[in-house]
């Protein structure tokens, strides 16, 4: 038998679509949990659990989880999934539901600890950037952080004359727009967790996702959200929470010693993000993590993401940091590591 491993590390993709002038009732939402069930066979994954309100669909699968709400698709997925075999299946379906233009386009991904487990196109960048390029004009591509440490890739789409190649996916031309929206998201990745609280999220400690989450604390990190949750066996974890602002969390747990692995992710509207970061710290208590920002003009974490460059963590000392700015985003990209004594 070969040796069990598991890659937490998971691949991201997001895409806003520009909501059809003519067409207000035009929604992804429309489309059925049985229509995804079927799509997501592509990704090598499945959903498990589901909860919905008036703003967002939020899916939990077997690895990771999926956000759909009128006009944007998250699927977030870890493990050996093929998440980008989904993308021209879903334009087709956005077509269905009148979406002919695209408005933001992001794939983003921490370095594989194991790269040589992934499948097609997901083995290297390159690869995922060539199938990438194969359905978008003009993508652009960047790496942050130290290329033989960790880093973190992304692929977007965030100039107005970038269009899909709708030659190959035979639908309208779609061309890109920006987006007006409020938009936000914080990423924080975490590596070499404390092992007791790496054994809250094990059936030897909790019987459910229920327990875990309270067990954990993880339900006071944004206490507005409504929490479905799910403890594998024998052991992982993964929940979704949203709120009625549409607003999204998700967390995803790989508790093993050997390569223990815990990523957060929200979109909630914060003008600071350093009392949320260290409420997940203390929640997971990491060796090291990523921190990664995105925020829109319009969002009003835009002006501030600056302000983390002057922020401290008492456990850890940063190792990194990066900002770039896009036309209509701001990113932050940081990199830190726990304090040797008398570092901190």
């Amino acid at each position: 038998m070969g040796e069990h491993y598991f890659e937490g590390v998971e691949k991201l993709v997001e895409v806003w679509f520009k909501q059809p002038p003519l067409d207000d009732e035009a929604d992804l939402r429309r489309i059925t949990k049985e229509v995804w069930d079927k799509k997501l066979q592509a990704v090598k994954c499945e959903i498990i659990s589901f909860t919905k309100n008036s703003e967002v669909d939020a899916y939990v699968l077997s690895e990771s989880s999926m956000f759909v709400s009128k006009r944007r698709w998250i699927l977030k997925t870890c493990g050996t999934t093929t998440p980008l075999n989904c993308l021209k299946p879903l334009m087709k379906l956005a077509a269905d539901m009148g979406f002919n233009e695209i408005s933001d386009f992001f794939y983003s991904r921490k370095n594989f600890a194991r790269p040589e487990l992934q499948l097609l196109p997901h083995r290297m960048f390159c690869e995922e950037v060539k199938f990438l390029d194969s359905i978008f004009e003009g993508g652009q591509t960047y790496c942050l952080g130290q290329i033989n440490k960790d880093c973190w890739y992304l692929y977007t789409l965030s100039h107005p004359e970038r269009e899909i190649k709708a030659d190959l996916l035979e639908l309208p031309k779609i061309e890109q727009k920006h987006n007006s929206d409020a938009d936000q998201t914080i990423e924080i990745l975490m590596e070499n967790l404390d092992p007791m609280v790496m054994n809250v999220f094990t059936k030897l400690c909790c019987q459910d996702g229920k327990e875990a989450t309270v067990k954990s604390k993880i339900h006071e990190i944004l206490p507005d959200m409504e929490i479905d949750d799910f403890l594998f066996e024998p052991c992982g974890y993964s929940m979704n929470g949203i709120n009625q602002l549409g607003e999204y969390m998700t967390i995803h747990i790989t508790p093993e010693k050997e390569f223990s692995y815990v990523s957060f992710e929200s979109n909630v509207a914060l003008a600071n993000y350093a009392e949320l970061i260290q409420r997940v710290l203390r929640t997971f208590l990491p060796s090291k993590f990523i921190i990664t920002i995105f925020a829109n003009k319009s969002s009003e974490a835009y002006a501030t993401m600056r302000e983390l460059e002057n922020t401290t963590y008492s456990q850890w000392q940063r190792a990194d940091m990066q900002c770039c700015n896009f036309p209509s985003y701001n990113l932050l990209f940081a990199t830190y590591t726990a304090c040797r004594e008398n570092d901190c």
